[in-house]
């Protein structure tokens, strides 16, 4: 009885199987984007950070043939992070003079090159804006939303650089590589000492 109870259940077991399969190939696959041409990437954001580790997750699942390095000479491409910043301001205040709405910012400028410095995508700057309400009584529980709002545009941005690094005009620029401008040296040392976005104060 009992083997026939498990020949029983296992046609919903294959299909469950399947379904798991399906939803593992296509759910983390982010819509607009395209596997990346190259097959190998280095980048200077800091790959150990929140937002650098889901910058990785996201386009090893997109595009799994491609491998991240940890020097910049044995990649196909440099993904060179160029500015980064958060700030909030303050928007709206009541007849106290008190905050009711802050404006949430955060920008992301970055370009990508080929392995002998060409010019793919030029510098490019991504910019995200919200506004949330604010309530000096519940200071805590407002922080808490601050950064979740952040984190949630920071995300925002990665789907953006994936998108971009995807598209089909760079595409075509990585096949065409040694006919593209090649982009001026910079100081690597400092961009790479500039940390990533994190958790804004909003204490007046």
């Amino acid at each position: 009885m009992a083997s026939f109870s498990f020949l029983s259940r296992s046609p919903r077991l294959v299909l469950a199987g399947l379904l798991l399969l399906v939803l593992s190939a296509c759910g983390f696959h982010l819509k607009g984007a395209a596997p990346l041409p190259f097959q190998t990437i280095y980048t200077n954001i800091n790959l150990d950070s929140e937002f650098g580790a889901r910058l990785r997750r996201t386009i090893l699942a997109n595009s799994p043939g491609t491998r991240f390095t940890t020097r910049r000479q044995d990649a196909d491409v440099y993904l060179h992070q160029m500015a980064d910043s958060q700030d909030l301001r303050q928007l709206s205040l009541d007849a106290d003079g008190r905050v009711e709405e802050y404006e949430l910012n955060l920008t992301l400028r970055f370009e990508l090159l080929g392995r002998d410095n060409h010019i793919l995508l030029p510098p490019t700057t991504l910019h995200s804006v919200r506004e949330l309400p604010y309530n000096d009584r519940i200071i805590q529980a407002k922080e808490g939303e601050f950064e979740r709002t952040f984190k949630d545009m920071r995300n925002s941005l990665i789907d953006q650089i994936l998108r971009r690094m995807s598209s089909p005009e760079v595409q075509e620029a990585y096949a065409q590589a040694s006919e593209r401008p090649i982009a001026p040296e910079s100081d690597d040392a400092v961009l790479n000492a500039v940390p990533p976005a994190g958790p804004t104060s909003i204490r007046p």
